[in-house]
């Protein structure tokens, strides 16, 4: 098993705990923190699945891994875009005590 994939692997237990407690969050109360929680959280299963996916060498197409091609580019848009959102919706979500 080579190196990315088995950090990836181990990447995907916490982040699907992550898109899980997410869900469930949204689910129970539908406010706009929630989903901030659980689009960040959709974006850094993203990276992880984009890892594996770099790791098993599927959608060659996309360049995973290489610099200035597509997959490179969704790579780190997703990794951004999750950073930025999820906790952003855990701030909100601690501002006005909302604990459901």
């Amino acid at each position: 098993m080579n190196g990315t994939l088995f950090r990836a692997l181990v990447a995907l237990l916490p982040i699907s705990m992550l898109v899980s407690g997410s869900a469930v969050l949204f689910c129970r109360n539908k406010a706009v923190l929630f989903f901030l929680q659980l689009l960040g959280a959709g974006f850094l299963l993203f990276v992880v699945l984009a890892h594996v996916s770099e790791a098993l060498h599927l959608f060659p197409w996309m360049g995973w891994g290489l610099e200035h091609s597509a997959g490179h580019y969704f790579d780190l848009t997703s990794a951004v875009c999750g950073a930025i959102l999820f906790p952003a919706g855990y701030f909100l979500q601690s501002l006005k005590g909302i604990s459901k």
